[in-house]
């Protein structure tokens, strides 16, 4: 497997960070750049979310003392990954942030909609909360507008505070070149790998071989009930809906809460 790095030249190598983002299931982060982390000022406020704030940072960083003991280790770990996600979260919203994700986002790193008429765009991961240990890391269509889990267990079980709930919104207004058509074929895909469309169709024929069959059903399932317990996301910048998507947000749900009434009519007459 490749490594999650984008290949930039960083005194990081053989380090802390380079093992991080080598492990698996590290694959969606990109490498934070040294100077970003050593400037304290981009780190404010992390040292009230992070305990042992001092010595996680200098694990991260390769300057801890080679005397903390073997137990302690292990806790300090914990919290040196808890600290570079919060930093990754705040770096990948800086210009050369938005630059090392775009080339992932390309390469179609975090995956593909399931969505036949989305055509295989490529997904962006997203936070549904900047608070961390709430909620894991979703994905983000930019053609359908909604959110998906992620295929492997290994990347669902990624926190989403460590990508926050305004990154692949602000990627597509610095790079509105990017915002996907809702209709006809993916037009940046000039870039992308053939393997990568491939894999793109592979992924789609293991999706269908691993659909239940219809009979496979438990008696009494409401569509209606699950469709109501679905979260409905809202694209966010920093707090603040995006105003072109929440136009579109509000016809979306009218839409919606309509077919919901329809079902539950339906059932009903059943």
């Amino acid at each position: 497997m490749e490594d999650a790095s984008t290949g930039s030249d960083s005194d990081y190598s053989n380090s802390w960070i380079s093992w991080f983002l080598s492990s698996k299931g590290n694959e969606y982060f990109c490498e934070v750049e040294e100077d970003y982390i050593l400037d304290r000022f981009n780190l404010t406020g992390l040292n009230t979310e992070v305990q042992h704030y001092s010595q996680a940072l200098d694990l991260i960083t390769d300057n801890l003392d080679d005397e903390i003991q073997d137990e302690f280790r292990g806790t300090l770990d914990v919290q040196a990954r808890l600290l570079y996600g919060l930093i990754h979260a705040r770096w990948i919203v800086t210009a050369r942030g938005l630059a090392k994700m775009l080339e992932k986002y390309k390469k179609a790193d975090f995956g593909r909609c399931p969505r036949v008429l989305c055509q295989s765009q490529p997904l962006l991961p997203v936070g549904l909360t900047d608070v961390p240990y709430e909620k894991s890391v979703k994905l983000y269509c930019g053609r359908c507008e909604d959110i998906y889990s992620p295929k492997s267990s290994r990347h669902g079980s990624i926190d989403g505070a460590y990508f926050g709930t305004s990154f692949p919104h602000l990627l597509f207004l610095v790079y509105p070149n990017l915002i996907p058509p809702k209709s006809g074929p993916v037009d940046f895909s000039a870039n992308m790998r053939a393997g990568d469309v491939e894999g793109g169709r592979r992924n789609r024929r293991g999706r269908e071989d691993q659909d239940p069959p219809a009979d496979s059903m438990t008696e009494g399932f409401s569509t209606a009930a699950a469709a109501l317990k679905a979260d409905r996301y809202r694209p966010r910048i920093f707090g603040f809906q995006v105003h072109e998507i929440a136009k579109l947000q509000r016809w979306q749900e009218a839409v919606r809460d309509r077919q919901i009434a329809r079902l539950e009519q339906l059932e009903e007459n059943v």
